[in-house]
């Protein structure tokens, strides 16, 4: 148990992630909520101000690191928390580099999903001010930062784009066939077909609602995006109800549409005609390894024979873009395995491909076993992710979007690669937070984007199925009043 005791409670998250970033799973609590004798480590925090200076404090036996800050004339109440924050999360950050010297923090100090986001913030001032402030202040890698400035190029024109009066459709059908090792979402295994059924009557209950408030509110759909769990875990017919369902009460996808068709374990030919026939013109067919081995060992019920053919299936078909991921550090793989794994896709040639670091989610079933599997270190994470982005640009294809999870291998990073024009406007959307998001379905979340106040507010969906069915028509009127 890792203990923090400080001064200013309301940033122990904060405070909690940035030791996080060097012991990945510890337990941590405040000292006041635990026996003190149960700490392996105690950190102390202390943000202590004149009312015009600020200085933070951190403290671990006789260790100590101190950032101070001078406060800006007329600085908004926001301001002023996010350099209490920054100052806070930075003395933590040094003092934890001289306790753990070994630990790789390729983006420094920085714990949140968005970097690209920060980044373009403070390129307000100038690019070379972010370039400087990543490397000089957050201490990120000048690889690290590179990619930053790279993914921010890429999406400028698509943030240009952005309509005040534009809002992005997000659908989630949260069943899979199986349920992956690393993975934590709240899916459920598809069983009985009882449960399914009724979340799709509550979901057109749900899409006329939303269908209705875009109509009310003057709202344009930008881009519209089906995820999971595995959407196509629906049969065909249900497939075409579904989003004929959409079609006919927003009157389109906007100029983009996504399906997710995901694992070609639940992916045949007359899914993928419905999907093209009602205007799905890019989709997501995810490998994760092309390793066989790997497949069964994470719970995958194909094998890279079947990811190949349900691909070339799908190019036959004709759609505009496909998408591939592949993760990088799942258990028992080398090096050797993610090559081969590019090697696969070289060779199939995507329109995109997206590499993820794996994250050790705390609800996976990977965390609980996770002394039964063999993990990537650090630095073999990080050569698997250079394997991936190598495979991207030999294939053409720039980084166009970034995110970061907790529990990550290595302190690492997702990235998205796109050939020129057929990058995907809901990623970018979505993890820079330039548009609104309206979302239908357990475990979704619906955003209001206030662009010229620079502020986001956020509505959640009930997380698992049951609880979604009983609370949908207060969800309902919860948009409604969100939006109104």
């Amino acid at each position: 148990m890792i203990a923090i005791s400080t001064n200013r409670t309301e940033y122990r998250n904060d405070i909690a992630e940035e030791i996080r970033l060097f012991l990945s799973l510890a337990e941590i609590a405040l000292l006041e909520e635990i026996d003190p004798a149960s700490a392996e480590r105690i950190f102390d925090l202390r943000l202590i101000s004149d009312g015009t200076r600020y200085t933070a404090f951190a403290k671990a036996g006789e260790l100590l690191e101190t950032e101070a800050f001078d406060l800006p004339e007329c600085a908004s109440a926001r301001t002023i928390k996010k350099l209490e924050k920054r100052a806070l999360k930075l003395a933590c950050y040094h003092l934890l580099k001289r306790l753990y010297p070994d630990v790789s923090t390729p983006w420094g100090s920085l714990t949140g999903i968005r970097p690209t986001k920060l980044f373009r913030e403070i390129a307000q001032a100038g690019e070379n001010e972010a370039q400087r402030m990543f490397r000089d202040v957050f201490d990120v890698s000048p690889e690290k930062t590179d990619l930053a400035a790279r993914i921010c190029a890429v999406q400028e024109p698509f943030i240009r784009s952005v309509q005040s009066n534009e809002i992005d459709i997000y659908i989630g059908i949260p069943f899979c066939k199986t349920k992956c090792l690393y993975c934590s979402f709240p899916s459920e295994v598809l069983g009985k077909q009882d449960r399914l059924t009724q979340y799709l009557i509550s979901l057109q209950l749900d899409i006329a609602a939303g269908a209705r408030l875009v109509r009310e509110n003057g709202f344009r759909v930008r881009s519209f995006y089906m995820g999971g769990g595995t959407p196509t875990v629906l049969s065909a017919s249900q497939l075409d109800e579904i989003l004929s369902f959409v079609l006919k009460q927003y009157g389109g996808f906007g100029d983009e549409a996504t399906v997710e068709a995901g694992r070609p374990d639940t992916i045949d030919r007359e899914k993928l005609l419905v999907l093209k026939r009602l205007g799905i013109d890019r989709i997501s067919i995810n490998p994760q390894t092309m390793n066989d081995e790997t497949l069964r060992r994470v719970g995958r019920s194909h094998t890279a024979e079947d990811i190949v053919r349900v691909y070339e299936l799908a190019r036959e078909i004709g759609f505009h873009s496909i998408n591939m991921d592949l993760i990088a550090g799942l258990p028992g793989e080398s090096a050797e395995d993610m090559q081969r794994s590019c090697d696969a896709i070289l060779r199939l040639k995507p329109d995109n491909l997206t590499v993820h670091s794996l994250a050790i989610k705390r609800s996976s079933s990977l965390k609980k076993e996770l002394y039964e599997h063999t993990l990537a270190s650090a630095a073999q994470a990080e050569e698997m992710i250079k394997i991936g982005a190598g495979c991207a640009e030999q294939m053409g294809m720039n980084p166009y979007y970034m995110y970061r999870q907790k529990y990550m291998s290595g302190n690492l990073e997702n990235v998205g690669y796109a050939l020129p024009g057929k990058e995907c406007v809901y990623n970018i959307d979505m993890m820079e937070e330039i548009a609104s998001i309206l979302s239908h379905g357990a475990g979704t979340m619906t955003k209001r984007v206030f662009g010229g106040e620079n502020r986001i507010e956020r509505l959640p969906s009930p997380k698992d199925v049951p609880t979604y069915l009983d609370k949908l028509d207060r969800l309902i009127a919860d948009k409604s009043a969100f939006f109104r």
